[in-house]
């Protein structure tokens, strides 16, 4: 069990996080030549209580035993590896070699469902290099796995020939929340994301633009699905204390981002991204963006449309 390791753990139960994998006991089996199979998802707390880590947490119960041990993690699973996008959508998709940890970090943020974030935040802290691979693959004559095959996960370093883009993925777990004729006291947004923070409501994209009423600005932020209805009924119980007009809201959105270390040293990218979506008549409500990569909130029913577009656009069928 994970307590025998043991996986040390903080006390959010449901969705703890992993703080320590003392190796000695893992070290000491291996050095007899004994097998340990550990379960992943549980750990327990400095003070003996069991935990469970949540959601992603085999895979990042995964990355911690192999940190510990100080050696590669090998994670199967249902898809052979990392792909330029969902192979669903683009047939053309194709499958990465390598993918730096921040790449892949924002990947698993933005809707790619190979690996959760929290195991690749902890691949990238500790260095473990994570290979993901299907687990449909069948070993040789001797039982022998295949070294190759799947996508490494690693230094950015490692890569020799950093793509520009190395690709695109799509969210529908969106909703966007618009806060009319918002007082435009130079307060009022920090007293709206205050109220979410403490909340513990996370907050993505955000556009302020004029309203119509003198004095008044429109605000507009989006959350994951799941947050937008705790969000609007936060906000509208705290109306008065804010100070808006109106409130809607909209989960008929998606997110869709392109991806890249190269962006770091290429111009041009995001023209290219609103190009081929103003070729397609896909309209952009929102835009966020990183080092690394631009991310556009659109409307729901253009989604697929616009990843094969992007996906197109780049040139990553050839990859």
């Amino acid at each position: 069990m994970g307590w025998q390791i043991p996986i040390i753990t903080d006390d959010a139960h449901g969705r703890a996080r992993i703080e320590d994998v003392p190796g000695e006991v893992l070290g000491a089996a291996m050095d007899k030549g004994e097998i340990a199979v550990v379960p992943g998802f549980q750990g327990v707390t400095r003070g003996g209580r069991i935990t469970t880590l949540g959601r992603g947490g085999s895979d990042t119960s995964a990355v911690a035993v192999a940190a510990a041990l100080e050696c590669p993690c090998d994670i199967y699973t249902d898809v052979d590896g990392v792909y330029t996008t969902d192979p669903r959508i683009e047939s053309r998709a194709r499958r990465l070699e390598k993918v730096s940890y921040e790449e892949m970090l924002e990947m698993a943020s933005l809707g790619a469902k190979v690996l959760q974030t929290r195991s690749v935040e902890l691949a990238m802290a500790k260095q473990v290099p994570v290979r993901v691979l299907s687990s449909f693959i069948e070993p040789d004559a001797d039982g022998v796995m295949p070294e190759k095959g799947g996508t490494l996960i690693c230094d950015e370093e490692e890569i020799v020939e950093k793509r520009i883009v190395s690709g695109v993925t799509m969210s529908r777990d969106e909703a966007r929340i618009t806060l009319l004729g918002l007082s435009d006291r130079v307060d009022a947004p920090a007293d709206v994301f205050t109220r979410l923070a403490e909340a513990n409501v996370n907050v993505d994209m955000i556009v302020q633009s004029q309203a119509r009423t003198a004095g008044t600005v429109n605000l507009t932020f989006t959350t994951g699905r799941r947050d937008a209805q705790r969000a609007a009924e936060l906000m509208q119980a705290a109306q008065a204390q804010i100070g808006f007009e109106e409130l809607r809201v909209d989960e008929d959105v998606a997110k869709v981002s392109v991806v890249g270390v190269g962006m770091r040293s290429h111009a041009g990218v995001a023209q290219t991204m609103f190009k081929a979506l103003a070729d397609k008549g896909v309209k952009f409500q929102a835009i966020s963006t990183s080092e690394i990569k631009i991310s556009v909130l659109i409307d729901a029913a253009y989604a697929e449309l616009a990843v094969r577009a992007l996906h197109s656009a780049y040139g990553l069928e050839a990859v």
